[in-house]
């Protein structure tokens, strides 16, 4: 295997089975020049270029400290959650990453509106997400928001086997926040965002709208759905405006079945 072009000290294009590869791995091009011969101990990755034309843009147009941190956090991901993440993530998320730390060392903040969400619903992805801000805080001396902390985890959740396309996971996140502000707004409170009660809620409505798309339903018989409408009368009539909300504005249907395991969690909320 010979190096055909050094796109940075950590990246270089090789010829490999008659194809063009990106071979990847740390110092892989240290001391090297074109056409020598890469040490196949040094690569850790392996990228076809005909389908990775855009990393290669991407390693040639950032810093290559950006790439380190980013190979770093997809390391250490991997170790924690003890899975493979799809090869895909050294695009999405060098490139969320090194804009990231730009807009950030501009003085620019943005804010995720489902941070709560996915801390609640992407747990060990979030926890690499605080791991991934203190190391950048650590390697560059920048100091990133916990909202950035959300949207790496959100990469990695989405780049796990089977963890789903980011905009569909985003989407229904998004979704979980609607329902939750349809509460609020119903019953004119404030929910702590904190509370054991709020993170059992945005559980049961994530696993609620995964059987909604699936056409799954819980099953409540029809005794314990009327003694659950007239008991908890208030937040019954929450949930039902939860489904109009949801059918009017996202077109998903929720069975009344449904309805009853919600109320249990609004009227829990209503206490606490």
């Amino acid at each position: 295997m010979r190096i055909k072009k050094i796109l940075n000290n950590n990246a270089v294009i090789i010829f490999d089975d008659e194809q063009e590869k990106i071979a990847i791995g740390a110092g892989v091009a240290y001391n090297k020049r074109k056409n020598d011969i890469v040490n196949p101990d040094k690569i850790e990755k392996l990228f076809v270029l005909k389908e990775n034309e855009k990393l290669q843009q991407l390693l040639l147009r950032i810093p290559e400290d950006h790439f380190i941190l980013s190979e770093e956090i997809i390391s250490y991901a991997e170790q924690q959650l003890h899975t493979k993440l799809n090869d895909h993530i050294s695009l999405a998320l060098t490139d969320h990453l090194s804009f990231a730390i730009e807009r950030e060392s501009q003085g620019i903040h943005l804010k995720n509106k489902l941070l709560q969400e996915i801390k609640i619903l992407y747990k060990k992805e979030f926890e690499i997400g605080l791991w991934a801000i203190r190391h950048i805080n650590e390697k560059l001396g920048i100091e990133m928001p916990v909202d950035e902390a959300a949207f790496i985890a959100l990469h990695i959740h989405t780049m796990k086997i089977q963890g789903g396309d980011l905009h569909e996971t985003v989407r229904q996140t998004a979704i979980l926040r609607d329902m939750v502000d349809t509460i609020q707004d119903y019953l004119k409170i404030s929910i702590n965002e904190e509370d054991l009660s709020y993170e059992r809620l945005i559980t049961h409505l994530r696993f609620a709208l995964t059987r909604a798309h699936h056409y799954e339903a819980h099953t409540m018989d029809e005794e314990m759905l009327n003694m659950i409408k007239h008991k908890f009368e208030l937040s019954y009539r929450c949930a039902m405006e939860v489904r109009k909300e949801l059918s009017s504005l996202h077109g998903i249907d929720l069975p009344e079945e449904e309805l009853g395991y919600i109320t249990l969690h609004i009227e829990r909320l209503r206490k606490y």
